[in-house]
Protein backbone atom coordinates (compact mmCIF):
# COMPACT_ATOMS: atom_id res chain seq x y z
CA UNK A 1 0.00 0.00 0.00
CA UNK A 2 1.36 3.40 -0.93
CA UNK A 3 1.46 5.76 2.07
CA UNK A 4 0.37 8.66 -0.12
CA UNK A 5 -3.06 7.11 -0.68
CA UNK A 6 -4.10 8.10 2.83
CA UNK A 7 -2.03 11.24 3.14
CA UNK A 8 -3.74 14.60 3.24
CA UNK A 9 -2.82 18.13 4.24
CA UNK A 10 -4.19 17.66 7.76
CA UNK A 11 -2.93 14.20 8.61
CA UNK A 12 -1.80 10.71 7.75
CA UNK A 13 -4.06 7.71 8.10
CA UNK A 14 -5.82 7.93 11.45
CA UNK A 15 -3.49 10.69 12.70
CA UNK A 16 -4.41 14.38 12.53
CA UNK A 17 -2.01 17.30 12.58
CA UNK A 18 -0.74 20.15 10.46
CA UNK A 19 2.02 21.32 12.84
CA UNK A 20 5.68 21.03 11.91
CA UNK A 21 6.22 18.57 14.76
CA UNK A 22 3.55 16.19 13.48
CA UNK A 23 4.62 16.49 9.85
CA UNK A 24 8.02 15.21 10.96
CA UNK A 25 6.30 12.25 12.62
CA UNK A 26 4.34 11.55 9.42
CA UNK A 27 7.56 11.58 7.40
CA UNK A 28 9.21 9.08 9.76
CA UNK A 29 6.16 6.80 9.65
CA UNK A 30 6.24 6.78 5.85
CA UNK A 31 9.93 5.86 5.97
CA UNK A 32 9.75 3.00 8.46
CA UNK A 33 6.30 1.53 7.71
CA UNK A 34 7.29 -0.44 4.56
CA UNK A 35 10.20 -2.08 6.41
CA UNK A 36 10.20 -4.94 8.93
CA UNK A 37 12.09 -2.92 11.57
CA UNK A 38 10.87 -2.96 15.16
CA UNK A 39 9.76 0.50 16.26
CA UNK A 40 9.80 1.93 19.78
CA UNK A 41 7.09 4.59 19.97
CA UNK A 42 7.77 7.02 22.80
CA UNK A 43 5.70 9.84 24.23
CA UNK A 44 3.65 11.04 27.16
CA UNK A 45 0.36 9.40 28.10
CA UNK A 46 -2.44 10.51 25.81
CA UNK A 47 -0.39 11.59 22.78
CA UNK A 48 -1.74 8.81 20.56
CA UNK A 49 0.96 6.15 20.53
CA UNK A 50 -1.53 3.41 19.63
CA UNK A 51 -2.75 5.49 16.67
CA UNK A 52 0.86 5.77 15.50
CA UNK A 53 1.17 1.98 15.70
CA UNK A 54 -2.05 1.64 13.71
CA UNK A 55 -0.70 4.02 11.09
CA UNK A 56 2.60 2.11 10.76
CA UNK A 57 0.67 -1.14 10.35
CA UNK A 58 -1.70 0.39 7.78
CA UNK A 59 1.16 1.50 5.54
CA UNK A 60 3.18 -1.70 5.93
CA UNK A 61 3.28 -4.80 3.75
CA UNK A 62 1.39 -6.55 6.55
CA UNK A 63 -1.64 -4.27 6.37
CA UNK A 64 -3.91 -7.14 5.24
CA UNK A 65 -2.97 -9.09 8.37
CA UNK A 66 -4.18 -8.41 11.92
CA UNK A 67 -2.96 -5.69 14.25
CA UNK A 68 -3.04 -7.18 17.76
CA UNK A 69 -2.41 -4.90 20.75
CA UNK A 70 -1.62 -5.82 24.34
CA UNK A 71 -1.03 -3.48 27.29
CA UNK A 72 1.83 -5.02 29.24
CA UNK A 73 1.05 -2.94 32.32
CA UNK A 74 -2.55 -4.07 32.70
CA UNK A 75 -1.92 -7.83 32.91
CA UNK A 76 -0.92 -9.47 36.22
CA UNK A 77 2.62 -10.87 36.22
CA UNK A 78 1.24 -14.37 36.78
CA UNK A 79 -0.82 -14.22 33.58
CA UNK A 80 1.32 -12.30 31.13
CA UNK A 81 3.24 -15.37 29.86
CA UNK A 82 -0.01 -17.15 29.02
CA UNK A 83 -1.39 -14.03 27.33
CA UNK A 84 1.75 -13.55 25.23
CA UNK A 85 2.42 -17.15 24.21
CA UNK A 86 -0.84 -18.98 24.93
CA UNK A 87 -1.34 -22.22 26.86
CA UNK A 88 -2.37 -25.81 26.40
CA UNK A 89 -5.50 -27.32 27.85
CA UNK A 90 -4.84 -28.63 31.37
CA UNK A 91 -1.49 -26.84 31.70
CA UNK A 92 -2.68 -25.17 34.94
CA UNK A 93 -5.78 -24.93 37.09
CA UNK A 94 -8.54 -23.31 35.08
CA UNK A 95 -7.00 -24.03 31.67
CA UNK A 96 -10.08 -25.79 30.34
CA UNK A 97 -9.15 -25.27 26.70
CA UNK A 98 -6.17 -24.50 24.50
CA UNK A 99 -5.62 -20.76 24.18
CA UNK A 100 -3.64 -18.94 21.47
CA UNK A 101 -1.58 -16.02 22.76
CA UNK A 102 -1.04 -12.71 21.02
CA UNK A 103 2.07 -13.96 19.23
CA UNK A 104 -0.12 -16.53 17.46
CA UNK A 105 -3.12 -14.27 16.94
CA UNK A 106 -0.91 -11.66 15.25
CA UNK A 107 0.51 -14.13 12.72
CA UNK A 108 0.96 -12.47 9.34
CA UNK A 109 0.42 -9.05 10.86
CA UNK A 110 1.69 -6.75 13.59
CA UNK A 111 1.96 -7.15 17.36
CA UNK A 112 1.82 -3.92 19.38
CA UNK A 113 3.31 -4.15 22.90
CA UNK A 114 2.02 -1.08 24.73
CA UNK A 115 3.77 0.08 27.94
CA UNK A 116 6.45 -2.54 27.42
CA UNK A 117 8.58 -1.14 30.28
CA UNK A 118 5.91 -2.38 32.72
CA UNK A 119 6.60 -6.00 31.78
CA UNK A 120 8.37 -8.04 34.53
CA UNK A 121 12.10 -8.48 33.92
CA UNK A 122 11.96 -12.28 33.81
CA UNK A 123 9.32 -12.08 31.07
CA UNK A 124 11.44 -9.54 29.20
CA UNK A 125 14.16 -12.19 29.05
CA UNK A 126 11.81 -14.66 27.39
CA UNK A 127 10.42 -11.99 25.08
CA UNK A 128 13.95 -11.17 23.93
CA UNK A 129 14.61 -14.81 23.10
CA UNK A 130 11.41 -15.05 21.06
CA UNK A 131 12.26 -11.87 19.16
CA UNK A 132 15.73 -13.21 18.36
CA UNK A 133 14.75 -16.76 17.39
CA UNK A 134 11.24 -16.25 16.09
CA UNK A 135 10.11 -19.36 18.00
CA UNK A 136 8.28 -20.09 21.25
CA UNK A 137 6.26 -22.69 23.19
CA UNK A 138 2.81 -22.31 24.67
CA UNK A 139 2.63 -22.67 28.45
CA UNK A 140 2.50 -26.39 29.08
CA UNK A 141 3.25 -27.14 25.43
CA UNK A 142 5.93 -29.29 23.84
CA UNK A 143 5.53 -28.24 20.21
CA UNK A 144 7.65 -25.32 19.04
CA UNK A 145 5.71 -22.59 17.22
CA UNK A 146 7.28 -20.27 14.66
CA UNK A 147 6.28 -16.61 14.63
CA UNK A 148 5.61 -14.48 11.55
CA UNK A 149 4.95 -11.05 12.95
CA UNK A 150 6.31 -7.53 13.10
CA UNK A 151 6.68 -6.07 16.59
CA UNK A 152 5.97 -2.47 17.57
CA UNK A 153 6.40 -1.31 21.17
CA UNK A 154 5.50 1.80 23.11
CA UNK A 155 6.28 3.46 26.43
CA UNK A 156 5.61 6.75 28.19
CA UNK A 157 8.97 6.50 29.97
CA UNK A 158 12.42 7.69 29.00
CA UNK A 159 13.90 4.39 27.86
CA UNK A 160 17.45 5.27 28.92
CA UNK A 161 16.20 6.03 32.44
CA UNK A 162 14.10 2.85 32.37
CA UNK A 163 17.23 0.83 31.66
CA UNK A 164 19.11 2.62 34.42
CA UNK A 165 16.35 1.89 36.95
CA UNK A 166 16.13 -1.76 35.82
CA UNK A 167 12.63 -1.44 34.45
CA UNK A 168 13.80 -2.38 30.97
CA UNK A 169 16.57 -4.77 29.95
CA UNK A 170 19.26 -3.01 27.94
CA UNK A 171 19.48 -5.80 25.36
CA UNK A 172 15.68 -5.75 24.92
CA UNK A 173 15.79 -1.97 24.46
CA UNK A 174 18.23 -2.33 21.58
CA UNK A 175 16.09 -5.09 20.06
CA UNK A 176 12.85 -3.09 20.25
CA UNK A 177 14.23 0.36 19.48
CA UNK A 178 15.79 -0.36 16.11
CA UNK A 179 13.80 2.67 14.97
CA UNK A 180 12.88 4.99 17.89
CA UNK A 181 9.98 7.35 17.15
CA UNK A 182 9.02 10.18 19.50
CA UNK A 183 5.45 11.51 19.45
CA UNK A 184 5.38 15.17 20.59
CA UNK A 185 3.06 16.33 23.37
CA UNK A 186 0.08 18.46 22.36
CA UNK A 187 1.60 21.62 23.85
CA UNK A 188 4.42 21.37 21.26
CA UNK A 189 2.01 21.00 18.33
CA UNK A 190 1.26 24.64 17.55
CA UNK A 191 -1.97 24.94 15.58
CA UNK A 192 -3.18 21.36 16.10
CA UNK A 193 -5.49 22.01 19.05
CA UNK A 194 -8.13 23.77 16.92
CA UNK A 195 -7.92 21.10 14.23
CA UNK A 196 -8.35 18.25 16.72
CA UNK A 197 -11.09 20.04 18.65
CA UNK A 198 -13.11 20.61 15.48
CA UNK A 199 -12.65 16.99 14.47
CA UNK A 200 -13.91 15.72 17.84
CA UNK A 201 -16.84 18.16 17.78
CA UNK A 202 -17.95 17.15 14.28
CA UNK A 203 -17.71 13.46 15.22
CA UNK A 204 -20.00 14.15 18.19
CA UNK A 205 -22.36 16.17 15.99
CA UNK A 206 -22.64 13.27 13.53
CA UNK A 207 -23.18 10.70 16.26
CA UNK A 208 -25.88 12.79 17.93
CA UNK A 209 -27.51 14.42 14.86
CA UNK A 210 -26.55 17.83 16.25
CA UNK A 211 -25.06 21.06 14.91
CA UNK A 212 -23.24 22.45 17.91
CA UNK A 213 -20.31 24.81 17.53
CA UNK A 214 -17.57 26.49 19.53
CA UNK A 215 -17.61 30.04 20.85
CA UNK A 216 -14.56 32.15 20.05
CA UNK A 217 -13.72 32.39 23.78
CA UNK A 218 -13.85 28.61 24.12
CA UNK A 219 -11.39 28.12 21.24
CA UNK A 220 -9.07 30.80 22.65
CA UNK A 221 -9.04 29.01 25.98
CA UNK A 222 -8.36 25.63 24.36
CA UNK A 223 -5.37 27.08 22.54
CA UNK A 224 -3.98 28.70 25.70
CA UNK A 225 -4.19 25.63 27.93
CA UNK A 226 -1.11 23.36 28.05
CA UNK A 227 -2.94 19.99 28.03
CA UNK A 228 -0.90 17.81 30.40
CA UNK A 229 -3.21 14.93 29.42
CA UNK A 230 -2.55 15.61 25.73
CA UNK A 231 -4.99 14.58 22.97
CA UNK A 232 -6.91 12.21 25.26
CA UNK A 233 -7.56 15.07 27.70
CA UNK A 234 -8.66 17.38 24.88
CA UNK A 235 -11.09 14.79 23.54
CA UNK A 236 -12.61 14.27 26.98
CA UNK A 237 -12.95 18.04 27.54
CA UNK A 238 -14.78 18.46 24.23
CA UNK A 239 -17.14 15.59 25.00
CA UNK A 240 -17.98 16.93 28.46
CA UNK A 241 -18.61 20.40 27.04
CA UNK A 242 -20.75 18.92 24.26
CA UNK A 243 -22.98 17.14 26.77
CA UNK A 244 -23.69 20.31 28.76
CA UNK A 245 -23.96 22.75 25.85
CA UNK A 246 -27.25 23.59 24.12
CA UNK A 247 -26.01 25.00 20.83
CA UNK A 248 -22.66 26.64 21.56
CA UNK A 249 -19.75 25.17 23.51
CA UNK A 250 -18.66 28.04 25.73
CA UNK A 251 -15.74 28.19 28.12
CA UNK A 252 -17.98 29.60 30.87
CA UNK A 253 -19.42 26.11 31.30
CA UNK A 254 -18.20 24.50 34.54
CA UNK A 255 -16.48 21.62 32.77
CA UNK A 256 -14.14 23.45 30.47
CA UNK A 257 -10.92 22.27 32.11
CA UNK A 258 -10.04 19.26 34.27
CA UNK A 259 -9.69 19.71 37.99
CA UNK A 260 -5.99 18.91 38.16
CA UNK A 261 -3.48 21.70 37.76
CA UNK A 262 -1.41 22.19 34.60
CA UNK A 263 2.31 21.49 34.66
CA UNK A 264 4.41 22.96 37.42
CA UNK A 265 5.82 25.65 35.16
CA UNK A 266 2.32 26.93 34.49
CA UNK A 267 1.45 27.41 38.15
CA UNK A 268 1.67 30.93 39.56
CA UNK A 269 4.20 31.26 42.36
CA UNK A 270 4.81 33.78 45.10
CA UNK A 271 1.23 34.06 46.37
CA UNK A 272 0.85 34.81 50.09
CA UNK A 273 -2.64 35.42 51.45
CA UNK A 274 -2.78 36.55 55.10
CA UNK A 275 -5.02 34.51 57.39
CA UNK A 276 -8.35 36.28 57.80
CA UNK A 277 -8.41 37.74 54.27
CA UNK A 278 -11.78 37.96 52.62
CA UNK A 279 -12.49 35.58 49.75
CA UNK A 280 -12.71 38.37 47.18
CA UNK A 281 -9.36 39.75 48.37
CA UNK A 282 -7.71 36.32 48.05
CA UNK A 283 -9.18 35.91 44.56
CA UNK A 284 -7.87 39.30 43.49
CA UNK A 285 -4.41 38.47 44.82
CA UNK A 286 -4.38 35.19 42.91
CA UNK A 287 -5.44 36.88 39.67
CA UNK A 288 -2.82 39.61 40.00
CA UNK A 289 0.00 37.15 40.78
CA UNK A 290 -1.07 34.90 37.90
CA UNK A 291 -1.11 37.83 35.46
CA UNK A 292 2.34 38.84 36.63
CA UNK A 293 3.59 35.25 36.21
CA UNK A 294 2.11 35.11 32.69
CA UNK A 295 3.77 38.44 31.86
CA UNK A 296 0.44 40.11 31.23
CA UNK A 297 -0.79 37.46 28.78
CA UNK A 298 -4.49 37.42 29.69
CA UNK A 299 -5.36 34.39 27.56
CA UNK A 300 -2.68 32.28 29.22
CA UNK A 301 -3.62 33.60 32.67
CA UNK A 302 -7.27 32.67 32.10
CA UNK A 303 -6.25 29.13 31.14
CA UNK A 304 -4.05 28.77 34.23
CA UNK A 305 -6.82 30.10 36.47
CA UNK A 306 -9.43 27.85 34.87
CA UNK A 307 -11.81 30.66 33.90
CA UNK A 308 -12.91 32.20 30.64
CA UNK A 309 -11.16 35.19 29.11
CA UNK A 310 -14.45 37.11 29.43
CA UNK A 311 -14.63 36.36 33.15
CA UNK A 312 -11.04 37.52 33.65
CA UNK A 313 -11.71 40.80 31.84
CA UNK A 314 -14.83 41.37 33.96
CA UNK A 315 -12.77 40.85 37.13
CA UNK A 316 -10.05 43.24 35.97
CA UNK A 317 -12.58 45.90 35.01
CA UNK A 318 -14.17 45.56 38.44
CA UNK A 319 -10.79 46.02 40.12
CA UNK A 320 -10.13 49.10 37.99
CA UNK A 321 -13.46 50.62 39.07
CA UNK A 322 -12.67 49.88 42.73
CA UNK A 323 -9.29 51.57 42.37
CA UNK A 324 -10.87 54.61 40.75
CA UNK A 325 -13.43 54.88 43.54
CA UNK A 326 -10.80 54.52 46.27
CA UNK A 327 -8.42 57.03 44.71
CA UNK A 328 -10.46 59.73 42.90
CA UNK A 329 -8.46 62.18 40.90
CA UNK A 330 -8.25 65.73 42.24
CA UNK A 331 -10.34 67.99 40.08
CA UNK A 332 -8.33 70.82 38.48
CA UNK A 333 -8.81 74.18 40.15
CA UNK A 334 -10.84 76.70 38.19
CA UNK A 335 -8.64 79.50 36.93
CA UNK A 336 -8.78 82.74 38.93
CA UNK A 337 -10.76 85.29 36.91
CA UNK A 338 -8.71 88.13 35.59
CA UNK A 339 -9.32 91.32 37.45
CA UNK A 340 -11.23 93.95 35.51
CA UNK A 341 -10.27 96.65 37.91
CA UNK A 342 -8.31 99.53 36.40
CA UNK A 343 -4.56 99.34 36.85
Amino acid sequence: MEASTDFCEDGLGSLLGRSVAMKQVFALIQRVAPTEATVMIMGESGVGKELVADCIHRFSHRSQGPLVAINCGSIPASLIEAELFGYEKGSFTGASRTHAGVFERATGGTLFLDEVTEMPLDMQTRLLRVLETGRFYRVGGTQEIKTDIRVLAATNRNITEAVGSRQLREDLMYRLAVFPLHVPPLRERAGDVSLLAEYFLQALNRANSAQKRFSAAFLDSLRSYRWPGNVRELKNAIERSFILADDILDFDLPIAMPTHAPEQESRPAGLHVPLGSRLDEAERSLIEVTLDYCEGDKKRAAAVLGCSLKTLYNKLNSYARDNAAAHPRSLPQAPTPLSTAPM
